[in-house]
């Protein structure tokens, strides 16, 4: 009997303990792309996060980068002209011919809005004389810009197993030039008349979420796909004034990505809104006065608090309700500007309704083990001392 009771409560412990792993697996949104990351655009705080640092295959997202390195190295009103490579490219065209010359900015379009791999070979070609020397010059550039995990060979994104990136690094890119207005323009459009030597036609998006299945407040996307990278997608979308930038990598399906996509979207709009600290707040630290310089904005969960706090060498200090840090800020001490920099921000840990439920379920599952635990023990003490007594 004794040994019944014993294998009753082991193999009960068990079964609790699969349980509360399986909802502890379950404390983010059912998100079933590989890797995904939600960035909330102005402050750079991460939201919500899945093997964001993973190395992983980007597909035409690779197309993000091509677009702000061109933008920002060349000059849009440049004719190209259009090589035998560019031509014969692989994959999305928008039908460039040998020797037709195409402006710069036409190539960016055809390249952000078609996905137009041979615009990206133009491209290159135009700024760089060559793919390969604009690979070597990107992936300078984005070291520079502070992508850290980043290794483009080419400006298209066409299968090459060196050609590696992560969710975060594709975060990072967007938000940065998501800053250009050229860029920002030409990643929101939705149609654009293409007038070509070979291809008349209008060019319409291929981001779902911007035509076919509108998503409020979406501004901008990018979608890729090749085999080995399976479905990836970068969309941004702006609501009550907190713009976010959303990745997801290695989606089973076009259809899973788009869907995890407007989850996240979803996740970040209902549980977060900004916090402001105004231009001009005053904190005083030592006998000294410091003063923001600027309008500063932080989203912040629901059920978080925000606390600021000036340091002993006067740095404004940004965290939140559990004392995760997330950011510094440039502010002035008695007019005197003490730091130059852009505020510096930490991903958040922070979970939407679901992981909070979870965690709730959890603790009732262990409390009721312990509870059943504890009424076993007593009960076989009992029967230990039933037994003495009737010896």
């Amino acid at each position: 009997m004794k040994r019944m009771i014993i294998a009753f409560i082991i193999h009960f412990l068990l079964l609790m303990f699969v349980s509360s792993n399986v909802l502890a697996q379950d404390e983010r949104p059912n998100i079933k792309c590989e890797a995904y990351i939600v960035m909330e655009e102005g402050s750079g705080r991460v939201l919500y996060e899945k093997n964001a640092d993973k190395l992983m295959y980007p597909a035409s997202l690779t197309k993000v980068a091509t677009a702000i390195y061109a933008i920002e190295n060349g000059n849009l009103e440049d004719m190209v002209t259009v090589s035998e490579r560019a031509r014969n490219a692989d994959g999305t065209r928008v039908y460039l011919e040998v020797g037709e010359k195409v402006p710069l900015k036409k190539l960016v379009q055809g390249l952000l809005i078609n996905s137009g791999n041979d615009a990206g070979v133009a491209i290159a070609e135009h700024i760089d004389g060559s793919v390969e020397n604009y690979a070597n010059h990107l992936n300078l550039y984005l070291k520079e810009i502070g992508l850290e995990d980043t290794h483009f060979k080419n400006p298209h994104g066409l299968f090459d197993p060196d050609h590696v990136t992560t969710a975060k690094d594709l975060a990072k890119i967007t938000q940065y030039a998501m800053k250009n207005a050229e860029f920002r323009t030409i990643f929101g459009t939705e149609e654009l008349k293409w007038d070509g030597q070979a291809w008349d036609t209008t060019l319409f998006t291929h981001h779902k979420l911007m035509r076919e299945r509108p998503y409020e407040g979406v501004t901008g996307g990018k979608t890729g796909f090749v085999d080995e990278a399976g479905n990836t997608l970068i969309t941004t979308a702006n609501r009550d004034g907190m713009s976010v930038i959303v990745v997801v990598l290695k989606g089973p399906s076009s259809t899973i990505a788009y869907s995890d996509t407007v989850e996240l979207l979803d996740s970040a709009f209902t549980q977060y809104k900004l916090i402001e600290i105004p231009e001009g707040k005053e904190y005083v630290q030592n006998d000294f006065t410091y003063i923001t310089n600027n309008t500063y904005a932080f989203p912040i969960a629901d059920g978080e608090k925000m606390y600021e706090n000036i340091t002993e060498d006067g740095t404004l200090e940004i965290t939140i309700g559990n004392q995760d840090f997330i950011a510094t800020i440039p502010i002035l001490n008695d007019s005197v500007e003490v730091s130059q920099s852009l505020p510096t921000v930490k991903a958040s840990q922070s979970q939407p309704e679901e992981a909070e439920t979870s965690t709730k379920m959890i603790n009732i599952i262990i409390g009721l083990i312990l509870a059943l635990t504890v009424t076993c023990v007593v009960f076989i003490k009992r029967k230990r001392g039933d037994g003495s007594s009737a010896s």
